[in-house]
């Protein structure tokens, strides 16, 4: 396991970066000590061992339907040409990083509609495994009404309640919740305006975390401070990234009709990909302030980015012959690349733009056009919304 972008990685699927922050960590244990509790309460006949183990074993299995939940978002924004940063799972449960937002209220939709049907499936597979184990009543076995379930019906039944319980409080038409996203896509495709969606969704999704809000207060005046705190502090969080699309949504109109082109560097230095190492020090890093360079063909097509550390290290190691096309960045990919004609609001929220810095705009045989960099965003940002201005990504 490595730490990476606050949060420590556990595994790669699909090439997706699967993470955890510190937080998920609490759930976890605080997951399992409940759980241990509701599981040596159903499992009558069997020892606290074996609730302890079940406890633990459904803990890590509903992370898991989770992990499939982000990823059903993931997968289906790659096939919509969307790139996916990461998913990492945190205190309030998952959450798939986007390179950008979906272009169209068809992709909006598929996107969001991704993860509650992925959850559906774990739910419908979990009763159907319920069936197999001969379990009569399924209904009272999801709903924990059963009390002389064996371990394995036990687990299945609080796996197949639990994620029926996630899929019915996602689909509320709350953004930022799968059924606030689900509400802008259809209120975009009503309007036509994609800033007039965001706004109804998230109106929503502010009404629903003052009600969240709401009943975690009356939980704790009736004695429950550990589930009450839970809602507020859950509806706080909604309530907070509503208000942040409502901004984003006013940020966005402002810079209707500024284009990627509009601000990008139409000029950019570029090393042809024939360049040795030596040369490209000498011509290139020695000569202009810069960390890293595009690097094209003859026909002045983008290949990828060389990066200062790998020609001194290429010089440094005797390789001073080899060309810059044998030392690119390889996590410089086409996630960096972006048109001329794309709105400048759709680098707003662009994960590979925060990290990176800039990105390559080509045109559509690939030939490198300019470069539009995180200062030029936030100039335009600036020009658009006078005052002190938040962060674009």
């Amino acid at each position: 396991m490595c730490r990476m972008g606050g949060s420590v990685q556990l595994a790669r699927i699909f090439g997706i970066r699967i993470g955890a922050s510190p937080s998920w960590f609490v759930v976890l244990f605080l997951m399992i000590y409940y759980l241990s509790g509701l599981f040596d309460d159903l499992l009558v006949g069997y020892s606290n061992t074996t609730a302890y183990g079940i406890a633990v074993a459904g803990t890590l299995l509903f992370f898991v339907s989770l992990i499939l939940h982000e990823l059903g978002h993931a997968l289906v924004a790659r096939r919509n040409g969307i790139g996916v940063a990461s998913i990492d799972l945190w205190f309030f449960g998952g959450l798939a990083k986007l390179t950008r937002e979906p272009a169209t209220p068809g992709q909006d939709f598929r996107i969001a509609a991704a993860g509650p049907a992925v959850t559906l499936l774990v739910f419908v597979l979990c009763c159907a495994a319920l069936l197999v184990a001969n379990e009569q009543d399924v209904v009272g076995a999801i709903t924990l009404e059963v009390d002389r379930s064996s371990p394995a019906v036990g687990l299945l039944a609080w796996l197949g309640g639990i994620n029926l319980v996630v899929l019915v409080f996602n689909l509320v038409p709350a953004f930022p919740l799968d059924g606030g996203r689900i509400a802008r896509a259809l209120a975009w495709k009503v309007t036509g305006d994609p800033n007039r969606g965001t706004r109804f969704s998230a109106r929503l999704g502010q009404a629903f975390a003052y009600v969240l809000m709401g009943a975690g207060a009356y939980l704790v005046i009736r004695g429950d401070g550990f589930g009450g705190i839970w809602f507020i502090l859950l509806g706080w969080f909604l309530a907070q990234a509503a208000r942040g699309a409502v901004v984003s949504s006013r940020f966005s109109e402002r810079l209707e009709g500024v284009t990627v082109g509009d601000v990008m560097d139409a000029e950019p230095i570029a090393v042809p990909v024939e360049t040795t190492v030596l040369a490209a020090q000498d011509e290139f890093f020695l000569r202009y302030a810069s960390a890293w360079f595009p690097v094209v063909d003859g026909l002045g097509r983008f290949i990828g980015i060389v990066r200062k550390d790998a020609v001194d290290g290429a010089v440094d190691d005797g390789r001073p012959a080899i060309a810059v096309g044998e030392v690119l960045d390889p996590d410089a990919d086409t996630d960096s690349l972006v048109a001329r004609e794309t709105p400048i609001e759709q680098l707003l929220g662009s994960e590979t733009l925060r990290r990176f810095g800039a990105l390559m705009v080509v045109d559509a045989e690939q030939r490198l056009c300019g470069v539009v960099t995180l200062d030029q965003v936030r100039r335009a940002l600036a020009a658009a919304v006078p005052g002190p201005i938040v962060d674009p990504t």
